[in-house]
């Protein structure tokens, strides 16, 4: 094994840190051979199979295009859980698990009903699901790919949701929601001008659909959703979004002229503006049909 973690640092380098390169050396071998870090750590000196070799170089060959390891392995880790990743979905950030972790922590009913919006993976939905034991979460995204990939995780985690399609922006298919304790998202933020900033493995390779958002109307769908909240989410209910840290000052005053109080912003531990929790002062909501 000492040849091919060898290998692989010398393949990569240049392309990725020292840091990125280790962390990925053990990605692959846990892999490849089932390996906790202790026994990675233990077991260096074992021979590869001619198999193993090959699915190894393979894996290399697709990291020095820059595909994410996610992609390449067809799994990630959330919030401890376990989830598939597939192409078209957007791979969970670290930075959304505080978010997960906020709502959690905040959360003071034994029983609340949670929607998440644009749920990509699942792995917000998922997350709270297994970690407020009693709680009744909704799913929803306008992406069939999008849609499978959460019910596949769904499944891998033994969560009970709801999981079914809406596009936000369009209010379609049309549906009688039930009333919300949580409305939680983290939609597309990334706006058309930031691309420049981005690295060529989320360019590249990961959807559009879940990422961006045109110059001219950033908001848009903060804004929609809101506006869904309004009416669907109880009088005192929690509406959670992760957002673009250089807007965070105009989605709270976009909450704050929609009726909302309490907003408040919380940095993540990079200490940027990436999370908004408001709270809903009226509630339209209609009974379900769900």
């Amino acid at each position: 094994m000492k040849s091919g973690i060898a290998s692989i640092r010398k393949e990569l380098a240049g392309i990725y840190s020292i840091e990125e390169i280790e962390s990925l050396i053990f990605l692959i071998f846990e892999k490849l051979k089932g390996y906790s870090r202790t026994q990675f750590l233990l077991t260096k000196e074992e021979t590869l199979s001619t198999e193993e070799m090959s699915a190894m170089n393979q894996i290399v060959l697709r990291l020095k295009k820059h595909e994410p390891i996610q992609y390449i392995l067809g799994e990630t880790e959330f919030y401890g859980l376990p989830f598939y990743a597939v192409p078209g979905v957007l791979i969970p950030r670290p930075e959304t698990e505080e978010l997960v972790q906020w709502i959690i922590q905040e959360n003071e009913l034994a029983k609340p009903t949670i929607l998440d919006i644009g749920t990509g993976t699942g792995c917000i939905a998922i997350s709270l699901r297994k970690n407020i034991q009693q709680s009744i979460v909704f799913a929803c995204d306008i992406s069939a790919v999008c849609l499978e990939t959460t019910r596949r995780n769904v499944a891998l985690n033994s969560a009970e949701i709801s999981v079914f399609a809406y596009d936000i922006l369009t209010g379609t298919p049309e549906k009688r929601f039930p009333e919300f304790d949580v409305i939680v998202s983290n939609p597309p933020y990334i706006r058309e001008t930031e691309k420049l900033q981005m690295e060529n493995n989320v360019l590249d390779f990961e959807p559009e659909l879940a990422l961006f958002v045109s110059d001219d109307d950033p908001l848009v769908f903060y804004e929609r959703i809101a506006e869904f909240a309004k009416k669907h989410l109880r009088k005192g209910g929690y509406l959670y979004f992760e957002i673009n840290e250089a807007l965070g000052i105009e989605c709270s005053e976009m909450l704050q002229e929609k009726g909302y109080s309490e907003v408040t912003l919380k940095k993540d531990i990079h200490g940027k503006d990436r999370m908004i929790r408001s709270v809903a002062n009226s509630s339209e909501t209609i009974p379900s049909d769900f």
